[in-house]
């Protein structure tokens, strides 16, 4: 800040022929001073406000643009209901049923293992996606699309992966290996990446159906 005016001190006599300059004012070196500081502080006042910009928009707001910039959601594929063919000729029979695991890496039976002798067929339309041995085990996977993808094993093919087959084509010939039981072909299926019971795609898992409660209650 500039000091307040006050007046000059009295300027001892000169002790030369040569007088010397009386001292400057503080108060005119301050209004000297003055356009200085004052531009000083505008340029930086001017290079804040690009920084700050505008006033930012409620959350609300903000939100509101984010949902109109999303496009709205398509509807999940639905699940065939129950129209595939069953892999295996003859008599349908289950040995051991799908069994659910709690969480990913949790224990469970992630299919089903089935009867099986012989040849075995394309469940449904799709495109060999693997054909090879994991671990001990000889296994052919077919891509339905859909997100719908069957891994049949223990088999034998000749197929290749990036072969079309057709809802019923003979795809392998059951072997043994694995840990599915002798005289058994294990099926598994995935659906957008997740295992899910094998049967509700064969038919053999009938719908819930809720039903009211009767007068002794539920």
């Amino acid at each position: 800040m500039c000091p307040s005016a006050s007046p000059a001190p009295a300027s001892p006599a000169p002790t030369s022929a040569s007088p010397t300059p009386a001292p400057a004012s503080p108060v005119r070196a301050c209004v000297r001073r003055a356009p200085a500081a004052v531009l000083i502080v505008t340029v930086l006042l001017g290079g804040l406000v690009p920084v700050l910009g505008p006033a930012l928009p409620s959350a609300t707001a903000a939100a509101s643009a984010a949902a109109s910039a999303v496009p709205a959601a398509v509807d999940d594929p639905a699940l065939p209901d129950g129209d595939w063919l069953w892999p295996v000729t003859g008599a349908r029979s289950v040995v051991a049923p799908f069994r659910a695991p709690a969480h990913d890496y949790g224990p469970g039976h992630r299919g089903i293992d089935i009867s099986a002798a012989g040849e075995v067929r394309a469940p449904a339309d799709g495109v060999i996606a693997f054909r090879g041995v994991v671990v001990d085990r000889p296994l052919l996977t077919i891509d339905h699309g859909n997100g719908l993808v069957t891994t049949l094993e223990p088999v034998q093919s000749a197929l290749s992966p990036g072969t079309a087959v057709r809802r019923g084509d003979a795809v392998a010939v059951a072997a043994a290996g694995g840990h599915a039981p002798a005289g058994t072909l294990h099926v598994g299926v995935r659906w957008g990446g997740a295992y899910i019971n094998p049967m509700l795609l064969f038919g053999g898992v009938p719908r819930a159906v809720l039903l009211p409660c009767g007068a002794g209650g539920c």
